[in-house]
């Protein structure tokens, strides 16, 4: 070989290493490393870093690590740690697996802050100020201020149990302040309320269907119903859909936060309305009203409103029945062109029951027929029934054939 083909060989060596830094470069503290499991014992975790000598995560981080984490550190597999030290006082590169992970998810946090993603937590934990939520390996923290109000609205005031029971819960949030330096999460359940809403709202709308029974709770009084929460989505319950019997307004019987139990009737996807009744999750007066009324029984009802071809009557004690005085039926010894002529709305009347059409939920009632002769014979029964049951002999006639009729119906009752 020549002198000439030597030094060029010499040359292309030499340009091959130029560059090439032939010692390990030394981590420094506070470096996030992708390294390779070398060996694990039950002391340590040797981990290859590219450095002069292998870096050691402590046994005892293995016990804080979640089952999948655990299981994905054998021989070989890539890991990322965070560098404490570059040289611990045993000359070893001391890691760690865990801050590694809460490196990352402070990032993820800080990620969240801007995004305003929800989040998916767990409630892990409380203190007196609110409930604790774990963000990977931080311990975020919810104020009572950001707690949604319907959680809050499900625990007493005692500060000892306040939240207690939330422990174990699912809650969306969305992360408000992110303070590394300060150690400091601060998450808000509040802040993801319209999410959380419309996310329990598709739920909710996929899996619902008409003759469900469901627990809710009345969010509002209107004039024409009540609008009820079932769990993520509102439902109205209209007026002649709240009870059996006759009411005005809502606000007769029902009040906001009341919990009930309500029937699907209708969902209209496209428009996302719901219909509910609560009326329905009561026995149905009308299937039993053979059992209660004949024909030709005497009865007390109170004049609820008028029309042109006749008044309505709510049968005074069964608040439920109402019943039609058609205009024809109002007075016998004169020709009426309306009912508001003889009789007015909040009047009370003996009324004759002369219809009972159960499948048509009609009772026709009758003025004229109370003293018809017709019906001497039946009202005599009556009457002598309601002296067996203590009547009064010195009781006008119309006051006490209500009284027998009442003895009459709880006996066939």
């Amino acid at each position: 070989m020549s002198f000439e083909q030597d030094r060029s060989d010499a040359e292309e060596f030499e340009n091959w290493f130029e560059g090439v830094d032939l010692v390990p470069e030394m981590p420094s503290r506070g470096d996030l490393i992708d390294g390779v499991v070398a060996a694990i014992s039950n002391s340590e975790v040797l981990v290859s870093i590219g450095a002069k000598s292998e870096g050691v995560i402590p046994g005892y981080e293995l016990d804080k690590l979640d089952d999948a984490s655990r299981e994905a550190l054998v021989d070989g597999a890539t890991v990322r740690v965070y560098v404490v030290n570059p040289e611990d006082n045993t000359g070893n590169i001391a890691l760690s697996i865990l801050k590694a992970k809460e490196f990352e998810d402070w990032d993820y946090a800080e990620a969240l802050s801007k995004s305003q993603e929800v989040f998916n937590g767990t409630v892990t934990g409380y203190n007196k100020g609110g409930l604790i939520v774990e963000v990977g390996q931080l311990r975020g923290f919810v104020p009572a201020s950001q707690i949604s109000a319907d959680r809050r609205r499900e625990v007493g005031q005692s500060p000892n149990n306040k939240w207690a029971g939330m422990q174990g819960d699912d809650i969306m949030v969305k992360v408000i302040e992110v303070d590394r330096t300060r150690n400091r999460l601060i998450l808000s359940e509040r802040a993801a309320s319209k999410e959380i809403k419309a996310i329990k709202r598709r739920e909710l709308f996929a899996e619902l269907e008409t003759g469900d029974v469901r627990e809710g709770r009345i969010i509002s009084l209107a004039d024409f119903g009540v609008f009820v929460d079932i769990g993520g989505a509102d439902g109205l319950v209209h007026l002649s859909e709240l009870t059996w019997k006759h009411i005005d307004h809502p606000k007769e019987l029902y009040k906001v936060g009341q919990k009930v139990e309500v029937e699907i009737l209708n969902i209209d996807m496209e428009k996302g309305r719901i219909a509910l009744s609560m009326k329905r999750r009561e026995a149905d007066p009308w299937d039993t009203i053979l059992e209660r009324y004949k024909n030709g029984q005497l009865v007390r009802g109170q004049i609820t409103r008028l029309t042109k071809f006749g008044a309505f009557a709510r049968i005074l004690g069964d608040e439920a029945i109402e019943g039609l005085v058609h205009v024809s039926e109002i007075s016998a010894s004169k020709r009426i062109v309306h009912p508001k002529e003889m009789i007015g709305v909040g009047e009370q009347h003996t009324l004759r029951v002369i219809k009972i059409d159960p499948e048509s939920r009609r009772l026709g009632l009758s003025i004229k027929e109370v003293d018809s002769p017709r019906y001497a014979e039946m009202d005599m029964e009556f009457f002598m029934s309601s002296m067996d049951d203590g009547g009064s002999d010195d009781a006008p006639a119309e006051e006490a054939a209500p009284a027998a009729d009442a003895a009459d119906t709880s006996s066939e009752a």
